[in-house]
């Protein structure tokens, strides 16, 4: 998908390998202060360098599975420099709750045995909940630069997402776990809608999901 206005040109594209840094800073400030992350990762208890590394880790391990396993990791780019990225899985694939085990042992390396066990049982209680939907996808990260909050710039790539969705004749639709009401919001006026309750580690979220037109 690709938009012009009189001043730039966006586009909604696969990530280039050049712009996987670039992604994985996005995404490390958009989740720093996530909730169930910090929880999961003993933020109280830890450090805020001890905690920022195991999030760093947590977050390249991620993006590495993902690049690994050809599943979605789409750019939102602005003038041709990436502004926003989600990452998104396909529920049939074979990136599933269960790593396979050098991505699971590389985890437990840096974030520790007990973070990834946590991580790992959000992630299959989500796909339990999830399991009538059939074949969907399911949205693990969504950032946009800071610097431009507030700009449309998550709207363009949700919709680029869409796209996605609809161009895969087996998807039934797209699903996405958050934590915080404004966020909640936000994907509820691009037509997601309440789907189950869910609590982890005592962080209250709701599982949105958008089903296929």
């Amino acid at each position: 998908m690709t938009v012009t206005t009189q001043a730039d040109t966006f586009s909604v594209q696969y990530l280039a390998a050049e712009d996987i840094s670039i992604a994985a800073s996005l995404i490390y400030q958009a989740y720093h202060d996530d909730p169930i992350l910090q929880t999961m990762l003993n933020y109280e208890q830890e450090s805020k360098s001890a905690y920022e590394k195991k999030l760093r880790s947590l977050i390249r391990e991620e993006l590495s599975s993902f690049w690994q396993e050809k599943q979605p990791l789409i750019g939102l780019y602005r003038n041709d420099k990436l502004k926003a990225v989600a990452c998104v899985f396909e529920s049939n694939s074979q990136l599933q709750a269960q790593r396979y085990w050098h991505w699971r042992l590389k985890l437990m390396l840096s974030a520790g045995y007990l973070q990834t066990n946590q991580l790992i049982d959000k992630e299959q209680t989500i796909r339990d909940a999830l399991e009538q939907q059939g074949n969907y996808y399911f949205l693990a990260f969504i950032a946009v630069d800071p610097h431009f909050h507030g700009q449309g710039f998550g709207r363009y790539l949700l919709r680029g997402l869409n796209d996605l969705v609809q161009s895969n004749a087996e998807s039934t639709g797209m699903a996405v776990f958050v934590t915080r009401k404004e966020h909640t919001q936000f994907f509820k006026t691009e037509g997601f809608e309440s789907f189950k309750q869910l609590t982890f580690n005592k962080i209250a979220g709701e599982l949105l999901f958008k089903s296929k037109n």
